[in-house]
């Protein structure tokens, strides 16, 4: 009997040994497996996969998210009355903490293809009405409802998109999107500072009399 019992507990042992060593294909189960195994999803991937299982996702921050390093949150909502409210909102950023070479950038990255290098609306996508638009974008610079559009409106605008235009929340941080917009208005001031020197001058040489325009 122990002989038996010794040559019984021999072949579990070696069973038991044999197993162990063999490749294992089967994961087996765990316990909920959804936070186990989590799914990947790409930037901008559709979440109707968790939606037909009558999960409530979207994709979206928690309202009221702030991103990390963001000293600048945005408060208003997308909706109609936030959209006039906006007009009140000044940008945070003074103009001597804006590196303006870095805005022209961002504006050239994120802004130059629809409405130009110049701001004057004519963008690769655009090209004079040869391009893959078939609608001008805004001209920055002589298109009087951008021109005359506070700078919280227009970081409403680009925040949330207005348009034909998408949001641009994902592609620039807050503190970026003053940025874009206070590069914009420079180049509006500038352009409006111009006019009223090419203008002051007409107004003087009109009223000066032939005679000492003569004499130049």
């Amino acid at each position: 009997m122990k002989n038996f019992l010794i040559i019984a507990g021999s072949i579990i042992a070696g069973i038991a040994i044999v197993s162990c060593n063999k490749v294992r294909r089967n994961t087996g189960r765990a316990y909920m497996p959804d936070m186990v195994y989590s799914v990947a999803y790409e930037t901008y991937a559709p979440t109707n996969r968790l939606e037909k299982s009558g999960a409530s996702y979207n994709g979206r921050p928690v309202e009221g998210t702030i991103a990390r390093g963001d000293f600048f949150p945005y408060t208003l909502k997308n909706d109609s009355t936030s959209y006039a409210q906006s007009a009140a909102t000044k940008n945070p950023l003074t103009p001597g903490s804006i590196d303006m070479k870095e805005a022209e950038r961002l504006y050239l990255v994120n802004c130059g293809i629809c409405h130009g290098s110049k701001l004057d609306g004519n963008g690769p996508l655009w090209k004079d009405g040869s391009g893959p638009f078939t609608s001008a974008p805004r001209n920055f610079m002589t298109d009087p409802v951008v021109v005359n559009m506070p700078e919280g409106t227009m970081f409403q605008s680009v925040t949330y998109g207005k348009n034909m235009m998408g949001s641009y929340a994902s592609q620039l941080s807050t503190r970026q999107r003053w940025m874009v917009i206070a590069y914009i208005k420079s180049k509006q001031a500038a352009s409006a500072a111009a006019k009223t020197t090419v203008a002051a001058a007409d107004s003087i040489k009109k009223a000066m009399p032939d005679s000492a325009m003569k004499k130049k």
